[in-house]
């Protein structure tokens, strides 16, 4: 059922139809994109930015899979569990590790180059929570730069439709509640602009995390939650939004440093670089029995907790013995990001501190990419497949955009979904137009999360940011007793409205959720509580903006939809 929230936005001046809709150009969306296309249906792709401006293109690291001699699906499974700390999906997990080698091989069909050893076998890596070396990496450190370019190539030769510059505003549904489309603006003039909608009964959510909800994070400027603030409105429900993974390897800018920042890549821990304090010490031996290698929700508290014992605000990565040559060609991108800045990892070790990075939660979908919307699908990181739990394993984030991508669109192309004309949503009967944030409000809000919902999380930092959060809210719904001025609809606006959404709903799990586990560190309720909490919370929105919160019964999540064949 929607709940009737819609962004306050001007009525649609044009209008495109298509069969499918997919909203995002990182490897999920590209991917899903290309199948459908494949399969016949009239396919338009919506991306906020250029299409090779998504997620995707920063990754550096590489994609996951058994491609590796010895290796096999069930080692990887076993990383991908352990990683997950009790909270992954066991089907998906399963699902994602069989499938994924041969996802990989039809990426490299579509003209992805990855890097290759001298007689031709593709070259593999090691990262945190991997015991074996499966990392398939492109131009050294330039892994998702080499997908997005095949990707985007392949889709430009199949002439599938683009609108690029355009950002998705609300879900179009029909008179049943099936999705019919989606509103966006397009930003700039071209073949369409302003405020218009494509009409498509199938609507592919693929628009990445929404890292920009905090002050620092390795996400591009796009990412600001559009994907799961939509799906919220619409009526879809989310889950683990609590989960938010925190790289412990982001170049340090310094404490008020704001934005996107430098990621530094696992892959460079595992080609051997150490981990150290001021004192050259090594502390996260011991700590785990991969040491550095270990999960990112181990090294990222390690790291801090090494900050907090010696008061300074970073750690170092220690990576000179690698010499010129080897910084030089395995990470060429790292090399220059961090000269860029003033440092030079051939002669000194690199300032690190951890930093907003990957969404393990979102919009629940199931083993084919379904919400709980009928016709409204979701891949990649805004989506929760169950496959990350609650913490994601390195390098498993292109494989799952890859392989649930290709199962949307096998799951579209079998069932052929239809959908009467769009409804007015004026008539709903819970319609209200969300009043919108003025965009200065992003850094209070993005401010207040870092305070208090970021690395480390207790009830008194959460209440500290709801409350923050919630007079952010109510200053926009009563601007004449705020004395500020309503804010004007535009993309800014619109953002910055998105990212109060997703902010509200993860910190109300955030309270919700008394333990400490993977990417989620409670200091006021320090240990895992597998009686009480080895278990989903759902989350979603009722028509007065209020997030909804339930447990699941048990850590496997509940079908989508009960009325269809899972």
């Amino acid at each position: 059922m929607t709940t009737g929230i819609r962004l306050h936005a001007p009525a649609p001046g044009w209008a495109v139809s298509a069969d499918v809709v997919v909203i995002g150009s990182g490897v999920a969306g590209l991917t899903a994109a290309l199948r459908c296309a494949a399969s016949g249906l009239r396919t338009t792709v919506v991306t906020k930015a250029r299409l090779d401006d998504g997620s995707t293109r920063w990754a550096q690291g590489g994609i996951a899979a058994a491609l590796g001699e010895g290796d096999t699906p069930e080692q990887h499974e076993s990383d991908t569990l352990v990683a997950g700390a009790g909270l992954c999906d066991e089907t998906a997990v399963r699902l994602l590790v069989t499938e994924g080698p041969d996802a990989v091989r039809r990426l490299i069909a579509t003209g992805a180059r990855f890097d290759t050893a001298a007689d031709g076998t593709i070259q593999l890596t090691r990262e945190g929570g991997h015991h074996r070396r499966r990392i398939a990496h492109a131009g050294g450190d330039a892994t998702g730069a080499e997908i997005s370019r095949a990707l985007v190539d392949a889709v430009r030769a199949a002439g599938i439709e683009t609108v690029e510059n355009a950002l998705v505003l609300d879900l179009l549904t029909d008179a049943e509640g099936r999705t019919a489309g989606v509103t966006l603006h397009v930003m700039g003039e071209g073949a369409h602009d302003g405020v218009g909608a494509v009409h498509a009964p199938a609507v592919v959510l693929a628009t990445g995390g929404m890292g920009q909800v905090f002050s620092a994070t390795t996400n591009p400027s796009v990412s600001t939650g559009d994907g799961v603030a939509l799906a919220l409105r619409a009526g879809a429900e989310v889950s683990d939004l609590e989960f938010v993974q925190f790289h412990p390897t982001v170049l340090f800018l310094g404490a008020d440093a704001e934005g996107q920042q430098p990621l530094v890549s696992e892959a460079v821990r595992g080609e051997g670089a150490h981990l150290v304090d001021a004192d050259g010490v090594r502390f996260m031996l011991g700590q785990h029995e991969l040491g550095e290698l270990a999960p990112r929700d181990i090294v990222a508290k390690g790291i801090m907790r090494r900050m907090r014992e010696q008061g300074t605000e970073h750690m170092f990565l220690d990576a000179r013995h690698f010499g010129a040559r080897m910084w030089a060609e395995r990470f060429p991108t790292i090399l220059a990001a961090c000269r860029s800045h003033g440092i030079d990892p051939v002669t000194e070790p690199i300032p690190v501190a951890p930093a907003a990075h990957y969404a393990s939660g979102g919009v629940r979908a199931d083993l084919h990419g379904r919400t709980t919307v009928p016709g409204l699908y979701a891949c990649g990181e805004v989506a929760c497949t169950g496959v990350h739990g609650a913490n994601r394993l390195a390098s498993n984030s292109l494989l799952e955009g890859l392989v649930f991508a290709e199962r949307i669109a096998a799951d579209i192309a079998r069932a052929r979904p239809t959908a009467g004309p769009p409804v007015d949503p004026g008539t709903h009967p819970d319609h209200r137009v969300l009043p919108l944030l003025a965009p200065e409000d992003r850094s209070v809000i993005q401010r207040a999360m870092t305070l208090g919902a970021g690395v480390l999380r207790s009830a008194d930092s959460l209440a500290e940011t709801a409350a923050a959060l919630e007079a952010v809210r109510a200053a926009a719904d009563a601007p004449d007793a705020s004395s500020r001025k309503p804010a004007v609809p535009g993309v800014d606006a619109w953002e910055t409205t998105n990212l109060l959404c997703v902010a509200r709903v993860l910190v109300a799990a955030a309270q919700e959720r008394e333990e400490t586990r993977g990417c989620h560190w409670r200091e006021d309720h320090a240990d895992r509580d597998d009686a009480a909490w080895r278990r989903h919370l759902v989350v979603d929105l009722t028509p007065d903006r209020t997030p909804a919160l339930r447990a699941t019964r048990t850590a496997d999540f509940p079908p989508t939809r009960p009325q269809e064949n899972q």
